[in-house]
């Protein structure tokens, strides 16, 4: 049996990519038969800086460069999620407990042919614009709870206050 709490927390940097319309992306994780989408996210190397590593996941997982995006918002709050038992101890090499996570908003600046999510190291097998207040019903179970907060941290700018 491992001890959830003897594990850490995996540092992580995640991107909400607005286009346009005020859609976010999601992509379907090649690595999983869920039908469940969600927004790039991925590990923060030692002694990166976070929004750094925001642009590196960004460009590894949906091809979009740094100069196709603006940056619309960075709050400083970490966010955390729980793997839930059966993937304890099986993903990441059973290294972490879950993830700590840092958010950064960016803004398309270019059309959807800047997205090309057959990278180097494909993380996803499908991808969509999706309307924000509807990520928590398309991601998985474990990870609802973070994405109903990234609502609440980012619906300002996101255009969702008073909606």
């Amino acid at each position: 049996m491992i001890d959830r709490n003897a594990l850490p927390y995996r540092p992580c940097a995640g991107v909400i990519l607005l286009n346009a319309d005020g859609q976010v992306f999601v992509g379907q994780r090649l690595d999983s038969t869920l039908e469940a989408w969600q927004m790039p996210q991925g590990g923060i190397d030692p002694g990166e800086d976070p929004l750094d590593a925001a642009y590196r996941e960004l460009w590894e997982e949906t091809g979009v460069r740094r100069e196709h995006v603006e940056l619309l918002a960075a709050p400083d709050e970490e966010l955390e999620y729980d793997l839930p038992d059966d993937l304890l101890g099986k993903v990441w090499k059973g290294k972490w407990r879950g993830q700590r996570q840092r958010w950064f908003l960016f803004r398309l600046d270019a059309g959807d042919d800047a997205i090309d999510i057959a990278t180097a190291e494909p993380e996803f097998r499908a991808w969509r614009w999706l309307d924000p207040r509807e990520l928590p019903d398309v991601i998985v179970p474990f990870k609802r709870d973070l994405y109903v907060r990234l609502l609440e941290i980012f619906a300002e700018p996101l255009g969702l206050q008073g909606r």
